[in-house]
């Protein structure tokens, strides 16, 4: 009875219908398939497990070292080719050799530490590297023997205006450079863009 005197309709509620089992079996269908394709993905994840290797660096050239057993290519970056050479005051230079000297002055004989997944086509390891507190990929463009591959533009931007290392001078970009010797190694540019889209083409050949 309401405060007025006056029963109001009663609400009636339906009850559920019973799922049916073609709908039960589907959402369980679905469910192991989720699960399987998880599985897969995590199994597949592997091949972006960040490798960390240190020690003592033997340095090859103005861009990639070696530690222990792993050939380092620094990411990000791109430094005259050891052979290459560039012009100053009308006079060519070694600026590949240069360049690996500046490398060898920035580690200062500490050990470096250096981290990635990736690898290039050469099946070294990309990576971006320190000595002590110095990022030495940063610091070689920086100091203007590297021009920004991928990374480290604004570096590449402030070197370039202070006429540092290969800005002192002109120059062929590395890449400009391996592309009219056939006999030098080709590359891609490699950087945060381009680990994403080795990230995502990794996946969709996966699938």
């Amino acid at each position: 009875m309401s405060r007025f005197g006056v029963r109001g309709p009663r609400r009636r509620y339906a009850a559920s219908p019973p799922r049916s089992l073609w709908r039960t079996l589907l959402d369980y269908g679905l469910a192991f398939l989720l699960l399987g394709l998880l599985i897969l993905v995590a199994a597949r994840l592997d091949r972006f497990e960040t490798r960390n290797e240190q020690g003592t660096a033997i340095v090859n050239d103005g861009d990639s070292i070696t530690l222990g057993s792993e050939r380092i290519r620094m990411r990000g970056i791109d430094a005259p080719e050891y052979q290459q050479t560039c012009q100053k005051g009308g006079a060519d230079y070694p600026c590949g050799k240069l360049a690996r000297q500046s490398l060898v002055r920035l580690i200062a004989g500490r050990p470096v530490s250096c981290s990635g997944w990736q690898r290039d086509r050469y099946g070294r390891l990309l990576s971006d590297c320190k000595a002590g507190d110095t990022d030495l990929n940063r610091a070689q463009v920086q100091a203007g023997w590297a021009v920004a591959f991928g990374d480290f533009e604004t570096e590449e931007t402030v070197a370039r205006a202070a006429k540092v290392g290969i800005w002192a001078g002109t120059f062929e970009e590395p890449r400009q450079w391996r592309d009219s010797h056939h006999d030098a190694p080709v590359e891609r540019r490699h950087g945060t863009l381009a680990s994403f889209g080795d990230a995502l083409r990794e996946f969709v050949r996966f699938w």
